[in-house]
């Protein structure tokens, strides 16, 4: 399991109702409960912060891998966006949704865009390549580490679009 040292550090828990990551209990439904094939749980959440952007979270190693995607998840294949890795979140964050308070990091608001299932095709520390399985979200994405913590983010095609 990753640890959240770095996710800890930046945030107030006294004054944040962001879930610490010390809660013994997971959000509905468990690990148990994936569909078969699917890796883990995927979140996208709208972030009304300082600039309004997209987090794309997925469940891997006990926590959720983070990136921020300040135009938003694609649904149109060929579009590429700029993905910027966050730190780790803890799994508890999957289900979050309230308003951060200012002087807080990410102050603002943080809502539920998508969220779903995901597989996983190819990973490796510079790419992955992922199939979401959301209720908008359908289909294969590839993320490309271009420099330090920037990523590409797109839409591949689907093996229905191929005829």
């Amino acid at each position: 399991m990753k640890t959240l040292t770095e996710y800890e550090r930046k945030r107030d828990f006294a004054a944040t109702p962001e879930p610490s990551g010390s809660e013994v209990s997971l959000p509905e439904p468990g690990p148990e409960a994936l569909p078969e094939g699917a890796a883990g749980r995927f979140v996208v959440q709208e972030h009304h912060a300082r600039a309004l952007h997209w987090d794309l979270r997925l469940e891997q190693e006990g926590v959720l891998k983070s990136w921020a995607v300040p135009k938003g998840v694609p649904l149109e294949k060929g579009i590429k966006r700029l993905a910027v890795e966050t730190e780790d979140h803890p799994l508890q964050y999957i289900s979050f949704e309230g308003i951060i308070p200012e002087g807080q990091y990410g102050a603002g608001t943080v809502f539920i865009w998508d969220k779903g299932y995901y597989a996983i095709v190819e990973q490796t520390e510079k790419k992955w390549y992922v199939v979401l399985m959301g209720e908008k979200i359908r289909g294969a994405y590839s993320l490309v580490r271009t420099k330090g913590n920037q990523w590409l983010l797109w839409k591949k095609l689907d093996e229905n679009e191929r005829n």
